[in-house]
């Protein structure tokens, strides 16, 4: 909802008075998947949809937490604040706060009501929006009380840890970093390894790229996304003494085809063969992006996808029929998976003049492959974690 709109719900909810406004952002990753907790390349976008918070200070040690889209609601005791891991909604924010609490931040009471428009369980990291949302209002209102403060980059890294070590997900950082350091009209080139980046302006020509959600919620806790990372890890026991790498994002194609592969087998093998060749469409793709080679970018897409079907298994029968039959639609140059997988979302290069075009054949075709309808966003690519003034 608006921001007007959302001062106002938060007034009928606990009373007059005023209102501030923190947002983070949702994100899409244009190419690189499942490599952000190998140490790789991604190349991630923020975008418009985003998560809000509107806040207020309520002189006490609690924060009451209510949301647009959801009936559920949360207290959280400030003192206690590491006992509400079970929580069927809220733990997000509790995680945050929890870990910033510990690393030394000034936590104060609040009233707050999230509103977030980027679909849960769609693969566009509904959850980092809120953790980074909820870690830069911390941010400000702890430094305002004379307390600690992060840098967007900190932010991202707290947001991570929340999921790591409160809610139980062993993701990389890739996603908290878009929704931090998002900037508008640009990629962020980063290197999960460092936390160095640059942006990459999307400079798409006469196309724009497409998200298609498949309505089939994911959830990376119950899915495997946590074996796939352990088998990763696996493979790199494996190849880091032979190989001479601390991550398997070092290794290229040619070191891999020479030596590497001949050390591993079975699924091991497949998962550490997508990571390395993952790992090098992200650099081509950069490459793509800055000399405006649409029909590459778009051929480095159908690539990702096939790669993470066929080795790293994370796909699934929506997320295939929906990326296949946007290949075969109007005015597609390219179609993958975004997101941790096993549901949620793809991305497709799409000519502009067919858009309109694409959306319509894609979406008979999905919806007679498996049933039910698919959720079509243009993506506006945005900011990242700020205060709305």
């Amino acid at each position: 909802m608006d921001d007007k709109t959302l001062k106002q719900k938060f007034c009928e909810l606990y009373g007059d008075g005023e209102v501030r406004l923190f947002a983070a952002a949702g994100r899409v990753n244009l190419i690189g998947e499942h490599i952000d907790y190998c140490g790789g390349l991604v190349l991630p976008a923020a975008l418009e949809l985003r998560c809000t918070i509107a806040a207020r200070k309520n002189c006490t040690k609690k924060w009451r937490l209510a949301a647009t889209t959801t009936s559920l609601t949360a207290e959280f005791d400030l003192e206690k604040i590491g006992e509400y891991k079970d929580l069927k909604w809220g733990n997000y924010q509790a995680g945050v706060a929890y870990i910033m609490q510990n690393d030394g931040f000034d936590l104060t009471g609040l009233d707050l009501l999230y509103d977030c428009t980027v679909p849960f369980g769609s693969g566009l990291s509904s959850s980092a929006a809120i953790e980074v949302a909820t870690a830069f209002m911390i941010s400000a209102f702890s430094g305002e009380s004379g307390g600690k403060t992060a840098n967007l980059t900190e932010i991202a890294v707290y947001g991570k840890r929340a999921e790591n070590e409160y809610c139980g997900v062993s993701c990389g950082i890739m996603d908290q970093f878009a929704s931090s350091r998002g900037k508008s009209g640009n990629a962020i080139l980063l290197d999960c390894a460092t936390l160095k980046f640059d942006y990459v302006p999307l400079k798409l020509g006469d196309c724009e790229l497409v998200i298609a959600n498949s309505n089939k919620p994911h959830s990376l806790v119950a899915s495997k996304y946590n074996e796939r990372r352990s088998e990763c890890e696996s493979a790199l026991a494996v190849l880091s003494p032979a190989l001479g790498v601390r991550s398997l994002a070092e290794i290229t194609p040619e070191m891999f085809e020479t030596s590497g592969e001949k050390l591993l087998s079975g699924k091991v093998k497949d998962r550490a063969r997508h990571v390395v060749y993952e790992c090098d469409r992200v650099k081509r793709a950069v490459t793509a992006l800055k000399t405006g080679d649409m029909p590459l970018f778009g051929k480095l897409l159908n690539e990702s996808h096939y790669s993470l079907r066929d080795l790293y298994e994370v796909t699934g029968a929506e997320l295939d029929a929906l990326s296949d039959g946007a290949r075969s639609s109007s005015g597609c140059l390219g179609s993958r998976m975004t997101g941790g997988g096993f549901g949620g979302s793809t991305v497709s290069l799409v000519k502009k003049d067919k858009v309109d075009a694409f959306i319509r054949e894609t979406s008979a075709k999905y919806r007679a492959a498996v049933g039910y309808e698919a959720t079509f966003y243009t993506a506006a690519v945005s900011d990242g974690a700020r205060e709305v003034l």
